[in-house]
């Protein structure tokens, strides 16, 4: 069993920087990150493999989140920078043994979830 647990949210202003952490229990092949705000569906932010380090990113982050791994300490990161309103939403990392993956049931191991407010 792979085991996650990530952290790093808060409440943060439109503008800001937030960092997200997650230390997994195992290196997978890929380790990814989604969120999901009340009456959304889950939505896939970001993802890196860690065998050869290729990211994938939605659209709506590109150019604003950076997706990284430490392997030396088996965690990842999602560096967020420039936050808006939108991106306020329950944030998960979650490990995949298959590349792509960029949708939910693509990966069978998932963190409690950190919560990143963002306010106006």
């Amino acid at each position: 069993q792979v085991q996650l647990v990530d952290s790093g949210g808060g409440q943060a202003q439109v503008g800001d920087s937030l960092r997200l952490s997650c230390v997994t229990s195992t290196r997978t092949y890929t380790m990814g990150w989604f969120r999901q705000a009340p009456r959304k569906e889950r939505e896939f932010v970001a993802a890196i493999s860690w065998v050869n380090g290729r990211t994938d990113y939605a659209d709506s982050v590109k150019g604003r989140f950076i997706i990284s791994t430490d392997s030396a300490k088996n965690t990842g990161y999602l560096q967020m920078d420039n936050l808006k309103p939108e991106d306020t939403a329950l944030y998960f990392c979650a490990a995949s043994l298959q590349w792509p993956a960029t949708g939910p049931r693509n990966y069978p191991y998932w963190a409690q979830g950190t919560q990143v407010t963002v306010s106006t």
